[in-house]
């Protein structure tokens, strides 16, 4: 449980799979207010909603496409109109969509995953933080991914190259909004497994052979990603920002 999150207003994409799904969960439990943003997991996202709305909090439930500007909009006025206002932003949304070597890699499907992964963020920041500004601390946690260090697995070019990018939007969105008193940082999950990506995308033999080179030895899962998230968005009043945690069990550091 986390205390200073009791009462915030928390929007978070992607909120109801995956690890969205358990940092909405982890949000819930301790205090937070959510809205939870979902693309094609309706049904979860509104158990999530029921869930926070027995422990005595507000929630709502929005579904759109981020990567249309309209439905982005759209996300942060409903939000703010359940909520009242908004204190924490989780960009979660994102997906590898399939994997393509460079010489497979038609134009549209390049533009498909830069924008699930960076256009959609850039979207939901822009219209979510004329309300971060008018508390005097505010933060934004952005889901980036180890891929965005190393550059992935082969056929995962564009979406290193979006996670990549996240980490260089978070640095200078960092210091674009200090000023007005919201700070930014990312995190950079590894192998988690029991998600839909991984279940998706990674199939058991690469699996086993990256758990191989964990020094840790094992894979991660959501909650180990949702404590960390938790971590960087209560810590308003906090000195840290500009950063990326990485959550990959010591695979890979800096």
């Amino acid at each position: 449980m986390n205390d200073k999150l009791a009462n915030k207003n928390v929007l978070i994409t992607a909120g109801a799979q995956g690890i969205g799904e358990s940092i909405t969960k982890h949000l819930i439990d301790s205090g937070a207010n959510v809205a939870i943003h979902y693309f094609s997991s309706a049904d979860k996202a509104k158990q999530l909603e029921e869930y926070a709305i027995s422990k005595g909090q507000k929630a709502v439930v929005i579904g759109g496409d981020l990567t249309n500007e309209t439905d982005a909009n759209t996300l942060l006025e409903k939000s703010i109109k359940a909520l009242g206002s908004l204190d924490i932003l989780i960009n979660n949304a994102g997906s590898l969509v399939a994997r393509k070597m460079l010489n497979e890699m038609e134009t549209e499907f390049w533009h498909k995953v830069m924008d699930i992964n960076l256009t959609s963020m850039m979207f939901v920041t822009r219209a979510a933080v004329p309300y971060l500004e008018k508390n005097e601390n505010s933060s934004i946690v952005n889901l980036a991914s180890l891929a965005g260090r190393k550059g992935g697995h082969p056929g995962s070019l564009v979406y290193s190259t979006s996670k990549g990018a996240i980490l260089t939007f978070t640095r200078a969105l960092a210091s674009e909004l200090g000023p007005k008193g919201i700070r930014v940082n990312a995190v950079a999950p590894g192998l988690i497994l029991g998600t839909s990506f991984h279940d998706t995308h990674t199939s058991k033999e690469s699996a086993a052979k990256t758990i191989e080179g964990i020094p840790i030895q094992r894979p991660g899962n959501a909650d180990d990603v949702a404590r960390a998230v938790l971590y960087l968005a209560s810590e308003y009043d906090g000195f840290i920002t500009g950063a990326t945690l990485d959550i990959n069990g010591g695979v890979y550091n800096m």
